[in-house]
């Protein structure tokens, strides 16, 4: 069943970790993003899959991401990091939408690092998208009435000689809705977002 929000939910949620360093409109999607990767974790080793990288690199992938608070969330993890690094990482997105963004070219994966991938880990890794967070498990999506959509996973996992495992990211994206819901009204923002990360942290 989905998560349903009750009116004050977000003035009564408990926050373990007390990390005062974290704005408080970002906690709900902090609590979501928690339940993925605890989600995402149980299933992986149920399949005893380790991701230790492959030729098909998710951090090489093309991703579009939807919701402002996914994106200024990762701003605020950006944002704290030491200037040089800043521009480390600024110039690499620079060059990253230079050339998969071109105008004159159709908008394909280029299989570019992102920006944020340095000597094969992710600089803002607590502040990751959700997609980043879900990739490579076999999983299903089940809108209503409508058929069950299934993808499968990575390569890496070898999953299609493995039994399948109930992964339904529905909810997930369910719950995802109601907090880009709620921090659009409390910060008045309007209109549709799709941006890759790398355009995310230059159009800020």
């Amino acid at each position: 069943m989905p998560w349903i929000f009750t009116p004050d939910f977000f003035s009564q949620i408990i926050f373990p970790w007390h990390d005062t360093m974290i704005p408080a409109i970002f906690k709900p999607l902090i609590n979501l993003f928690d339940a993925m990767d605890k989600t995402w974790n149980k299933i992986a080793a149920d399949y005893s899959f380790h991701c230790n990288g492959c030729e098909d690199n998710c951090c090489k992938s093309l991703f579009f991401h939807h919701t402002y608070i996914e994106k200024y969330y990762l701003l605020h993890g950006f944002n704290a990091l030491d200037h040089s690094k800043k521009e480390i990482i600024l110039n690499r997105a620079r060059e990253y939408c230079n050339k998969t963004f071109n105008q004159a070219k159709e908008i394909k994966s280029l299989k570019i690092y992102c920006p944020l991938n340095e000597n094969n880990l992710c600089l803002l890794y607590r502040f990751r998208p959700m997609i980043c967070r879900l990739h490579g498990l076999p999983h299903e999506l089940n809108r209503p009435g409508y058929q069950s959509v299934k993808s499968p996973g990575c390569d890496a996992g070898l999953f299609n000689d493995k039994t399948y495992i109930k992964f339904d990211r529905t909810p997930f994206y369910q719950k995802m809705a109601q907090v880009e819901a709620y921090y659009r009204k409390e910060i008045k923002m309007r209109g549709k977002i799709k941006e890759s990360v790398a355009q995310m942290l230059i159009s800020k």
